[in-house]
């Protein structure tokens, strides 16, 4: 077979699929292969007018199909699969060669798989893909991993196929082994806190105002026109407007309230723990979706907790729609200023040279959290890209603190009422506790010094102390 495909795709399900369709649309020649040859023909036989696809059966002809250096995607399932799919291309593939996991693969992964194919002269590109089906397709937001040269060979070729935002593509060199798959994760666990923050606006209207899903979808189609203008507000007016076709009730309404999860914003989770990163939207997000969960202790609470809440009587309804746009604006902002956060932690973590302000550039398109104020996160990076807190550029400091009387007014109606915001509630909270000049943090040191010897630091001067709290109580230093 001759050489003649500029980049293969193995694994042909739907997001395999619609990247190397994205491919031939964009004038690329495509190797395409899947484990059962069946979704091959389809592929050809069904897009084939699409642009041009050299099919292969073996894994063999796919590789030889490919132009060097070799530049191979392969999107199966995570871990095993993934694996497996890499030992058997490893012995086809000749040195410089690249291989490419645009699947959402746990970035420790992506480091181990970048050594060993490194040991083999091999590029390993961990890439982040997101976009969803729809993105694979009409041009996702790309963030690859691995060697700044592996970036040289696919760059161009991946910059074609993104999405573009004033003509910039949403896709960018990310930094070295694992850093694109980690930025993806990132972008994971932000999803989760604005998803969850827009449930919790969601029920907020619904609890405080006893609106409709219908009525409510016009609210957030009216915020999608703002400074919350983005793909998920777009879509969550739409899906509060669905109707059931069986029921004629509301769609949602009809949808069983327990969130599942594939595992990402866990990742993001234990990682800032490891990282020691406060992103406590993103963490209550995802404990959110655990609670939605947990039936058995849910059944075994309803109609026994007492909730001694209040009768909400929201008064002035058009005030209270923006008091909740506005808390939600702000809760928004803190899960991304704490997901940016935890980019530059493990960027310094792990030697990356992750540039802050080009990650938010090319989540402006494509990704799932595309939303206008990516605009002003980008500018703010652009501005000080050593910037300590997102949320102290001078832009957030005043669209952030504009809202917070509004912030504080539904977090603590809705705790009076009994309805649940913990993505609000922890948002507002790491708010106050970032912005505090002094936090009970001194009690808690005063405590571990008394039960375990841990020592302390002083406000008064310099040096480590401890006090010998089981004999005379004097302070010595450690």
């Amino acid at each position: 077979m001759s050489a003649r495909a500029q980049i293969g795709v193995t694994g042909l399900a739907v997001m395999g699929r619609n990247l190397a369709r994205n491919f031939a649309r964009n004038g690329f020649t495509v190797a395409v292969h899947n484990r059962s040859f069946g979704r091959t023909q389809s592929l050809v036989a069904d897009h084939g007018h699409e642009g041009e696809f050299v099919a292969s059966e073996s894994l063999e002809d796919f590789v030889a199909s490919l132009e060097r250096p070799r530049k191979v995607i392969v999107m199966v399932q995570a871990g095993g699969p993934t694996d497996a799919v890499i030992s058997s291309l490893v012995p086809l593939l000749e040195e410089g060669d690249i291989v490419i996991d645009a699947g959402n693969a746990h970035f420790p992964d992506t480091r181990r798989r970048e050594a060993e194919l490194k040991a083999h002269g091999l590029h390993f590109v961990g890439t982040g893909v997101s976009g969803g089906e729809e993105g694979a397709l009409l041009g996702p937001s790309i963030m690859p991993g691995g060697s700044a040269e592996s970036y040289e060979w696919l760059g161009p070729i991946l910059e074609k196929i993104a999405a573009k935002v004033d003509g910039v593509p949403c896709c960018t060199y990310v930094g070295p082994d694992g850093a694109g798959h980690f930025v993806k994760m990132v972008h994971n666990g932000i999803e989760y806190a604005d998803m969850q923050l827009i449930a919790e606006a969601y029920d907020l209207l619904k609890q405080g105002l006893g609106a409709s899903a219908a009525q409510i979808g016009e609210i957030f189609a009216q915020w999608n026109s703002g400074d919350l203008e983005s793909f998920l507000i777009e879509i969550t007016a739409e899906v509060l407007a669905q109707v059931d076709v069986e029921t004629g009730a509301a769609f949602v309404d009809v949808v069983l309230d327990r969130a599942e999860q594939k595992g990402t914003g866990r990742w993001t989770v234990q990682n800032a723990l490891d990282l020691g990163v406060p992103i406590t939207g993103i963490a209550e997000a995802t404990f959110a979706r655990a609670l939605s969960g947990s039936v058995p202790q849910r059944a075994a609470a309803a109609g026994v907790l007492q909730g001694h809440a209040g009768q909400w009587d929201v008064t002035d309804r058009e005030a209270f729609i923006e008091d909740v746009r506005l808390a939600l604006y702000a809760s928004k902002v803190v899960a991304y200023s704490q997901g940016f956060d935890q980019i530059a932690a493990a960027s310094a973590e792990f030697g990356w040279d992750i540039d802050r302000g080009a990650m938010a550039r090319i989540w402006r398109g494509g990704c799932i959290i595309r939303a206008r104020f990516l605009d002003r996160i980008t500018e703010a990076y652009e501005r000080d890209e050593d910037l300590p807190l997102l949320l102290a550029d001078e832009y957030f400091t005043g669209a952030v603190g504009n809202g917070v009387p509004a912030w504080r007014r539904v977090v603590s109606q809705a705790a009076l009422n009994g309805v649940p915001t913990p993505a609000f509630s922890s948002s507002l909270a790491y708010y106050d506790g970032v912005r505090a000049q002094r936090l009970p943090a001194n009690l808690i040191q005063a405590q571990r010094d008394y039960f375990g010897a841990h020592t302390y630091q002083r406000t008064d001067r310099p040096g480590t102390f401890h006090v010998q709290w089981t004999t005379d109580r004097t302070e010595v230093e450690a």
